[in-house]
């Protein structure tokens, strides 16, 4: 005889969630205990590098086939090409025209505020506090062409080369989408493959705050947090620079697309701490992509624009290679009028695009920069590297922020968002799974 319906016992609701249990939290106090021992300990706070490097590498053993899985999942299950190019144009228009517009609020900001005038520093008297400094290699519009291209698909794997990982995504797809229903296989073992990939991604994340405080706890150790005061002015210039960008670009771009900036910096809260941490965007590339599709933006704009966003949309790298550059001209003596800060900005636009999204490598593009205005002298990027971490922990903040709003903003365009979900999950907040 069957239990009638009013014996049956109501599901227990599910235990809310204690704070101490939520991994915005637990970053934060790992960044917290990390500042504590590299101040209070520093011996052993250089010696907890490998906790932040372990996290970061097992991200990036993953990326490279999360976006493969989820580029070619997306365009391929559309099979309309004519979508896909329709998707990428409007992307790169928005990058091209965000970022420059970054730049000149950088270049602006550093010229009213002027934190390195009347320092005098003499070039030939700086020496590089234990790390080489060397430029990343001059390329020429023909040489990024080739770039773009691997000589394997297999070595744009090995070598975490993302936008050549990109490129074969989209070829690869495409491929599959021109042979209709015979590519369902495959799409279902790509579908299988990515499901896996993010398993390993839930696994990693419980680490994040070890990482999190291993990364902060070497930097205190290293450069101390007396390295803070000399250079405070050009902290508290940058980090003004980005909230500016926040409040005067990102946010009326949030409202035009019809959401709240603040609401999906809730929502992707997690991931904006943990860029803190790490300052490494991609660190956070499978958690961000899989908060993307939960908002309602299709498979189909998440997989290529994000993808894209990662090596052309670096909105608070920009704002830092602006910032930082006349910086060291304004501490150095260096002669800048506005002719050759509009050269620095033509420069920027095509250097700003080498900014990986691995921690460190802005240094690197920071050095070409220097090098290709032939005006900056590139060895005093030495009064900086003591407070690099600091600052990149600010612009790869801004960075994973101008990328969720990017896809936002692509997915308005092409009406590829489900606008009940999109409101629905911002007023609820991020509920894993």
């Amino acid at each position: 005889m069957a239990t009638p319906v009013s014996q049956i016992a109501p599901p227990k609701p599910a235990r809310p969630k204690r704070f101490y249990e939520d991994l915005t939290f637990q970053v934060l106090a790992g960044m917290a205990l990390g500042v504590a021992v590299g101040a209070l300990a520093p011996d052993i706070g250089k010696q907890l590098k490998p906790l932040g490097d372990v996290f970061v590498r097992l991200i990036q053993m993953v990326v490279g086939l999360i976006i493969f899985c989820t580029v070619t999942h997306g365009i391929a299950s559309v099979r309309d090409l004519g979508k896909v190019g329709r998707i990428a144009i409007k992307a790169i228009v928005y990058f091209e025209v965000v970022t420059t517009i970054a730049l000149v609020i950088g270049l602006v900001t550093i010229n009213v505020l002027q934190p390195g005038a009347g320092m005098h520093i003499d070039p030939a008297a700086l020496h590089n506090p234990g790390e080489a400094v060397h430029p990343a290699a001059s390329m020429s519009f023909g040489e990024f062409l080739l770039n773009l291209v691997p000589k394997s698909a297999v070595q744009a794997f090995a070598e975490g080369e993302i936008l050549q990982v990109l490129v074969f995504s989209v070829l690869f797809a495409c491929g599959l989408a021109s042979i209709g229903d015979k590519a369902q296989p495959v799409l279902d073992g790509i579908n299988a493959v990515s499901q896996a990939l993010f398993w390993v991604i839930r696994v990693a994340m419980k680490i994040a705050p070890i990482a999190a405080f291993g990364a902060i706890a070497f930097t205190v150790a290293k450069f101390g947090l007396q390295s803070l005061v000399p250079l405070a002015a050009l902290i508290g210039e940058f980090y003004l620079t980005c909230l500016i960008f926040f409040v005067i670009v990102l946010a009326p771009i949030a409202w035009y697309a019809g959401f709240s900036l603040l609401k999906l910096m809730r929502y992707i809260r997690e991931e904006l701490v943990l860029v803190i941490g790490t300052n490494s965007s991609e660190s956070v590339f499978p958690q961000l992509t899989g908060k993307l599709k939960k908002l309602g933006v299709e498979e189909s704009v998440v997989g290529l624009v994000l993808p894209t966003a990662y090596s052309f949309n670096h909105d608070g790298t920009c704002l830092y290679f602006a910032a930082v550059s006349v910086f060291l001209a304004q501490a150095t003596g260096t002669a800048m009028g506005w002719e050759q800060q509009l050269g620095l900005l033509m420069v920027l636009l095509v250097t700003s695009k080498g900014g990986a999204g691995v921690a460190g490598s802005a240094i690197a593009v920071l050095a070409m920069t220097l090098a290709a205005t032939k005006a900056i002298p590139v060895n005093s990027i030495a009064l900086i590297l003591g407070i690099h971490r600091i600052l990149a922990s600010a612009f790869v903040f801004t960075n994973i922020a101008g990328n969720a709003v990017a896809t936002l903003v692509v997915g308005k365009w092409e009406n590829a968002i489900d606008r009940q979900q999109l409101d629905h999950e911002l007023q609820h907040g991020y509920r894993a799974a």
